[in-house]
């Protein structure tokens, strides 16, 4: 049974080591994104505007709007995602702050449920950094960007729990680069934040679509910039939402065997 008190005891924590480096945190979340669309979303996006299919490619939208509305995704993913590794680990195998936390009354799913809680507020901050840069342009200032931000939260989830399941299995982190390089990275690639997927390959496209990444992306540009029908949207938020709800009863389950044994 899931009971929110005792999870919000687990967040306090992750929010004391948090208060320690937000400034930076929150400067990041709003410079990054800006040197970003300076430079792929004007600067590259001035070159793609000028093509003759651009239009048609892009749904008649700009290619800065369409790679920085992909950004309100891809930055929680980046962060929550991070955050799902070595201080996942560190709970369980250097500082075992973990296995301090269930000699108490709280469970492995009240851990869990904390860290989801505390990587909702990383996921807002990451998103809503991308949203606070988009209200400087005109080709994205819109009242969804409000909306993108809920999805990027998401997204984040749909990163940071199944990857917190997986690394409560590890006894070190010596895969942990791998699973950027492998995974995380080749997804920004390939799930359509720097061109539609419809120009992948055909063999690769049905790879996009399983991503989390790429459903996010098609929400936060669709709420931004329009063009998602609501069936496509209901689609997206349910693949979502399946990665998030796995991902807690995978870690919920891993955390246990792990706390327990």
């Amino acid at each position: 049974m899931i009971d929110l008190a005792p999870a919000l005891h687990v967040n306090g924590r992750s929010n004391a080591f948090f208060r320690r480096i937000w400034k930076g945190v929150l400067i990041g979340s709003i410079l990054q994104p800006l040197l970003y669309l300076l430079g792929v979303g004007i600067g590259v996006g001035s070159l793609v505007d000028q093509g003759d299919q651009a239009a048609t490619l892009l749904d008649g939208a700009s290619y800065l709007a369409f790679y920085a509305t992909a950004l309100v995704a891809t930055s929680p993913m980046f962060v929550v995602g991070q955050d799902a590794l070595w201080p996942i680990l560190d709970g369980f195998l250097w500082s075992n702050a973990y296995r301090a936390m269930v000699t108490t009354p709280l469970r492995p799913v009240d851990v869990v449920l904390g860290t989801a809680i505390h990587w909702c507020l990383r996921g807002v901050i990451a998103a809503g950094g991308v949203a606070t840069v988009l209200l400087l342009f005109d080709d994205t200032r819109s009242p969804g960007l409000l909306l993108a931000t809920g999805v990027g939260v998401l997204v984040g989830l749909a990163f940071g729990l199944p990857l917190a399941a997986w690394t409560a299995t590890r006894d070190g982190d010596a895969s942990f680069p791998a699973i950027l390089r492998f995974g995380i990275i080749p997804m920004f690639l390939f799930a359509g934040v720097f061109y539609p997927v419809e120009q992948l390959p055909d063999w690769l496209e049905p790879v996009a679509w399983i991503t989390p990444l790429f459903h996010g992306v098609e929400l936060c540009r669709g709420a931004v910039i329009g063009g998602l029908g609501l069936g496509r949207a209901v689609v997206h938020l349910a693949v979502l939402l399946a990665f998030v709800v796995g991902g807690f009863v995978a870690a919920t389950i891993t955390y246990g065997r792990r706390l327990h044994s």
